[in-house]
């Protein structure tokens, strides 16, 4: 348990973070594999971003970017710095493996030991000689029910990394399949659930499955807000107050996973602030009170990084309710 979040720009103690968190989102990454060359979020962009996340500080207080782009994925910590310090957003870089068809071929012949011991050296001592920590390990990855023989290894060695350093485990289960069996598997390493994120839940629509995970002690990460061509925010609230009624608040994280430059404001996209500008309204107008607004997308995402679970006062509903309910 660690209070001091590792960030782009240096140590940030979590007590400093004092406005709202976005727990999964890209800044600089390259995705683009044959064709298709929208999955990229490069150095042309990186104005664009940064008047983003700026708009976003002063309209609502953003204070902190979870920022999941970890290797194989084109992740450039030095842009991130760049991108923090002029927006005056905080960020968190990540590390680790993305899901199978992203992993270099060299990884085939490295066991979970030696790749969680490739992570601690980054963790510990920076990403490519930048000197620039990760604060999580993510979004490591799987797509399917199952993880496939590589991805087991790479979410093994994320787990015995994370055990090692401190860090949290944000994963990517790819349309929301597979989380309960990531979660047995990082937790079979040693990682206590409460260290676990399981990723794009909202894409997955079975509330049986999010209440499982939920009370494992794993965070269920509503993370793709705004991507209707995947799922309708319709359903995605749907879900989300579902987990909420269920008196599991204090487990639920949200954010947009801006993934592709076309999701940017500057070419038309929803972009980072669609979470605060759409859904957010949208909880409200459901009878989510602010002080749960609060834990939602403040205090869950700081408990999470720093693993201070039931920590900062945060219960089921954490002094706020859903009208009808009472607290937990």
């Amino acid at each position: 348990m660690n209070d001091l979040l590792h960030t782009v720009t240096g140590p940030l103690p979590a007590s400093a973070v004092r406005g709202p968190v976005l727990a999964h989102e890209h800044l600089a990454l390259d995705l683009t594999r044959g064709a298709d060359s929208g999955a990229r979020l490069t150095a042309g962009h990186r104005a664009a971003i940064t008047e983003e996340l700026a708009s976003l500080r002063a309209e609502f207080g953003l204070s902190l970017v979870v920022e999941l782009t970890c290797r194989g994925m084109g992740r450039d910590v030095d842009g991130m710095a760049r991108i923090a310090a002029d927006s005056k957003v905080a960020v968190v870089a990540g590390t680790g493996w993305y899901y199978e068809p992203f992993h270099p071929r060299e990884l085939s012949r490295t066991s979970a030991e030696q790749l969680a011991g490739t992570l601690v050296g980054e963790i510990e001592r920076g990403c490519g000689g930048s000197g620039i920590r990760p604060g999580v390990i993510g979004e490591v990855g799987s797509h399917g029910d199952l993880p496939s023989e590589a991805e087991a290894r790479t979410l093994t060695a994320a787990a015995l990394a994370a055990t090692a350093t401190g860090l949290s485990v944000a994963t990517h289960a790819r349309l929301g399949r597979g989380g309960l069996a990531q979660l047995e598997l990082l937790t079979a390493a040693g990682l206590p659930p409460h260290r676990v994120s399981i990723g794009h839940q909202d894409l997955l629509d079975d509330p049986a499955a999010h209440r499982e995970l939920a009370a494992a002690g794993a965070y269920v990460a509503f993370d793709t807000v705004g991507k209707e061509g995947y799922q309708s925010d319709r359903v995605r609230l749907r879900l989300l107050l579902a987990l909420l009624e269920s008196g599991y608040a204090d487990r639920a994280l949200l954010s947009c996973d801006v993934s592709r430059h076309g999701y940017l404001v500057s070419e038309g996209g929803t972009g980072y602030g669609h979470l605060f500008r759409s859904f957010v309204p949208k909880l409200r107008a459901a009878g989510v009170d602010e002080t749960l607004i609060d834990t939602l997308t403040r205090r869950n995402p700081l408990r999470f990084l720093t693993g201070r679970d039931g920590a900062d006062g945060a219960s089921s509903v954490a002094g706020g309710c859903l009208p009808g309910r009472e607290p937990e």
